[in-house]
């Protein structure tokens, strides 16, 4: 079967379903030119490869097109337009079967009208029958179309598989100082928006460890600290609240090792759709466990020259707790309701 994907939704999981249960060897191509903002090949393949681990499943962009023809010894092909015609489409089809996936076909499933033109397209080109099965489309009603959840993901949430939702998730992320309000800034505001907060695992490793951390931890958290977030977005709607990100994980290895290892450089550079920077103009609270007022400054200004030697778009928060829950609202309701989140974008 071939399609979009943009994104995979439900009506796509019960045709695959549907297809995986009537032949032994199912082949999903997916590809769309020129495609749609955020949905790369590499998300919409790695969303069919976890749903559908059994079958094959390759989405394509021009890049990894050119790839596969030079490993195959073929020329290089572009994608035709997704406004070509039907009977191009159809031939650019048969030609992917039998120059870069193992030769023709026995059927093709579809859930529409069409799927006998295609299979009598594809017979012509491969010189051999080709059966089309139709799933019955009543079985989708309700469902939301690939423009509707494109525009709206979350108002059609019902529509996208969990794991293809939570990728929907927008990320919000507090970075900051000791004693700057992250946590509970982050954790208020997903009891009041009603979703899922992340907390901060360095400091619940640190407490378990009674401040007992070595440098080879570092990684380990920040890594731990994406697990986690990817666990919680499953739980989400609309956004999810990061009481940290890998970048203060950085600081810290800095600050206590005087190491910055790659893998945690490179977690480091990882996007959120909304970055806040919380400022060091609140009261100190001393909780036994932080450095200082002095130390906490320090940080702020070490924050700020990451941030912007890094050219990332983040928003400063100041004032007293509801004035900065009040700035995030606003900034929220700035972010558009389209795509993925930049956080997995491919």
């Amino acid at each position: 079967m071939v399609g979009k994907f943009c994104p995979l939704h439900r009506g796509h999981e019960r045709l695959i379903e549907f297809a995986a249960a009537r032949c032994r060897h199912l082949l999903v191509i997916g590809w769309s030119q020129p495609g749609f903002a955020g949905y790369g090949a590499a998300l919409r393949e790695r969303w069919l490869r976890a749903r559908f681990p059994q079958v094959q499943a390759a989405v394509l962009d021009d890049a990894r097109l050119a790839a596969l023809c030079r490993q195959h010894g073929m020329p290089v092909r572009s994608l035709p337009l997704d406004d070509a015609s039907a009977q191009v489409q159809r031939e650019f089809t048969a030609w992917l079967c039998l120059a870069l996936f193992g030769g023709p076909v026995q059927a093709v499933f579809t859930g529409e009208e069409y799927g006998d033109g295609f299979a009598e397209a594809l017979a012509a080109c491969f010189g051999a029958p080709v059966a089309h099965e139709r799933l019955d489309r009543a079985l989708d009603a309700g469902q939301a179309t690939g423009t509707q959840l494109r525009a709206d993901p979350h108002a059609h949430r019902g529509s996208l598989g969990p794991a293809v939702y939570a990728d929907h998730v927008r990320r919000v992320a507090f970075i900051g100082g000791e004693s700057t309000g992250k946590t509970t800034l982050a954790r208020t505001l997903a009891g009041r928006l009603q979703t899922a907060w992340v907390p901060e695992y360095g400091r619940t490793l640190w407490e378990a460890r009674g401040g007992a951390l070595q440098a080879q931890d570092l990684p380990r958290i920040a890594a731990t600290q994406l697990r986690h977030e990817d666990e919680a977005a499953l739980r989400a709607h609309r956004w999810l609240f990061c009481d940290t990100t890998p970048l203060v994980t950085l600081g810290y290895s800095g600050w206590m090792f005087g190491s910055a290892p790659e893998a945690l450089r490179q977690a480091a550079a990882r996007p959120y759709d909304l970055l806040f920077l919380c400022a060091p103009d609140i009261a100190f609270e001393q909780d036994g466990t932080r450095a200082g007022a002095g130390f906490r400054e320090r940080q702020h200004a070490w924050y700020l020259q990451q941030l912007h030697g890094r050219g990332a778009d983040y928003v400063l928060l100041e004032g007293p707790l509801e004035a900065r829950i009040a700035r995030v609202r606003a900034e929220l309701a700035r972010l558009p309701a389209d795509g993925p989140s930049l956080a997995v974008r491919a």
